[in-house]
């Protein structure tokens, strides 16, 4: 299989352009994030979903939640002191940040909004967000990704229920 991933994306020219230490891995395009997480040799619960959310009119911002871990609503109004909050759809993601659904991180984002990083994240040895586009992942250690992004870390998630086999 042939990789047909640019050589580089926004995100890549933008966290190189900063500065922060990372580690570009490419993988073959993932259908799960268990699948995301074998490919690139972490646990599931280090590969950060990036999450836009609008708090108003053309105000968002990024949430970046671990895998395993689903936002928490109530958790996040508190937070902001906003009390409605939507989620865009694909087209009004992309056109707010620059990248299509499943590719879309903070880094090298058309805007550069506002940034909550789930606390789940801090303690992890390394984490991965996506490097904007299918199969671009970005690896690096949790405080290079909150200081790099000027991330507020704070408690917004809460665990999934586990899948149950019976």
């Amino acid at each position: 299989m042939t990789d047909q991933s640019p050589p580089s994306t926004p995100a890549l020219d933008a966290i190189a352009a900063a500065g922060i230490a990372h580690r570009v891995v490419r993988t073959e395009r993932a259908s799960s994030a268990e699948e995301s997480a074998r490919f690139q040799g972490i646990e599931t619960h280090q590969l950060l979903r990036t999450i836009v959310v609008r708090r108003g009119e053309d105000d968002y911002l990024f949430v970046l939640v671990p895998a395993g871990r689903r936002f928490d609503w109530p958790k996040l109004r508190e937070l902001l002191g906003v009390r409605r909050m939507t989620m865009p759809d694909a087209a009004e993601a992309h056109s707010v940040t620059g990248y299509e659904r499943y590719t879309i991180t903070p880094f090298g984002s058309s805007r550069a909004w506002p940034v909550i990083a789930d606390a789940a994240i801090v303690d992890e040895p390394v984490v991965s967000i996506g490097g904007g586009g299918f199969g671009i992942n970005l690896h690096l250690v949790p405080a290079d990704l909150i200081a790099g992004l000027e991330a507020t870390v704070a408690d917004v998630s809460i665990e999934e229920a586990p899948h149950t086999h019976d």
